[in-house]
């Protein structure tokens, strides 16, 4: 999908809702705020003016979207992005060193810790694909 150009968001404009219900952003009066007059959601403007976030929510990761002239595209999350990378390093990577450089005494006792290990390993990585987007 090639690059679109993101537009700041003119806070005195009406935009189409980002949730796909066929809605219109309003802007709230003397606020930074957009409400949905067919969902009854409302969007906070960023500082930079680029991203509007969906205010209500009860999520830990608030949902964003940038607007680009014509629709709303997603916005990322930098911190989502590199949680998994690190998550999957501190599982699987961490406890194999462990396995390798504290265990080396006891070379029969190893099966018994790899075995479970390497199942929890699988689990992981099974639950991480079938979860992903």
């Amino acid at each position: 999908m090639p690059y679109q150009k993101v537009q700041k968001i003119d806070l005195s404009s009406e935009y189409p809702c980002p949730c796909r219900r066929r809605g219109c952003l309003v802007p709230i009066t003397l606020t930074e705020a957009f409400g949905c007059n067919r969902c009854q959601k409302i969007f906070v403007v960023e500082e930079s003016g680029y991203v509007i976030e969906e205010l209500s929510t009860t999520s830990p990761y608030r949902k964003a979207w940038r607007w680009t002239g014509y629709r709303w595209v997603t916005g990322h999350n930098h911190l989502r992005e590199i949680y998994i990378p690190v998550a999957l390093f501190i599982i699987i990577i961490l406890p194999f060193f462990w396995l390798v450089v504290a265990l080396p005494k006891h070379k029969p006792t190893i099966t018994l810790f790899l075995i479970p290990y390497l199942l929890v390993v699988l689990f992981v990585l099974w639950t991480w694909l079938t979860h992903r987007r």
